[in-house]
């Protein structure tokens, strides 16, 4: 798939086939996620994947927004390690970058996925710490579902030319 299709095309997908995605694929999604851009190339996340299925099913115990987790084959936990950030803060930014690459790469291998956000909300990250025994030193970003799409959808532009401006509002 071109870059701008896959970019183009990309839909949040939250309903999976019960098919196994493969280490290669996943691999392949981890290594396009680690070339993200990051603040002073800090590069400060880490990746949990997750496949087993009790692990899946108990996180929307705690984390409302990701039903579909419990149902997914494999999910990953894209996490920060702070003592990496070189400026403070920016750790946000840096695996939200990742998320992307991850989605789209994710996309580009005929997968569906949805970005779910784990900060800033406190329970869903209170959850995710104890869940993984996650050191005082990392903080819990975003969770991404994935797997092969159980629907076929339809790609939608959310293209909006009154919200570009130029040289100035």
């Amino acid at each position: 798939m071109e870059t701008i299709e896959t970019i183009l095309t990309r839909r949040s997908v939250r309903a999976y086939l019960d098919k196994t995605v493969s280490d290669d694929d996943l691999k392949t999604i981890l290594k396009a996620a680690s070339q993200a851009p990051s603040a002073g190339n800090a590069q400060p996340w880490h990746f949990i994947v997750i496949k087993d299925q009790k692990i899946l099913e108990a996180i929307p115990a705690f984390h409302k927004t990701a039903p579909m987790v419990a149902t997914a084959p494999v999910a990953i936990a894209i996490c920060a390690d702070l003592r990496l950030e070189k400026y403070p803060g920016c750790w946000v930014l840096d695996c939200a970058a990742a998320a992307e690459n991850l989605l789209l790469a994710a996309h580009d291998l005929g997968l569906g996925a949805v970005w779910t956000a784990n900060y800033p909300l406190k329970e869903v990250e209170a959850g995710m710490r104890k869940l993984f025994n996650l050191p005082d030193n990392i903080r819990s970003h975003s969770l991404i579902p994935l797997g092969y799409p159980a629907h076929p959808y339809q790609a939608k532009s959310y293209y909006q030319p009154d919200r570009i401006h130029n040289d100035q509002w």
